[in-house]
């Protein structure tokens, strides 16, 4: 038994397996577009749910601070610990930065 093809179904057959890879190559680009879309929104969630925590945790503290014991001084440490921290944090965000390019050979 032995096959035969003529040349217009072996470019038809190539032309088949040539839309199947494509269409698979499609599928596959919109398969990682998605998964990175979830993966960032999950970044965002996580984060946001840690920021949101550690923000309870620190006012917990401070009420527990000021309700309980009126000293000066652990007000000062309680109430201004946590703003050192944020300030540090916000002003590292939020400071531009450049990077100053080295001059090429004739410029002055």
């Amino acid at each position: 038994m032995t096959f035969t093809l003529t040349p217009l179904e072996l470019c038809a057959g190539l032309s088949v397996v040539l839309a199947l890879f494509l269409v698979w190559r499609s599928g596959s680009r919109k398969a990682k577009a998605a998964a990175e879309k979830a993966r960032k929104g999950a970044r965002l969630l996580s984060l946001t749910g840690r920021v949101l925590a550690m923000a309870g945790v620190i006012v917990g503290v401070q009420w527990l601070a000021i309700t309980y014991k009126a000293d000066t001084v652990l007000l000062l440490v309680v109430l201004g610990l946590p703003a050192l921290f944020s300030a540090y944090t916000l002003t590292r965000a939020l400071t531009v930065t450049t990077v100053d390019s080295r001059s090429r050979k004739g410029d002055r």
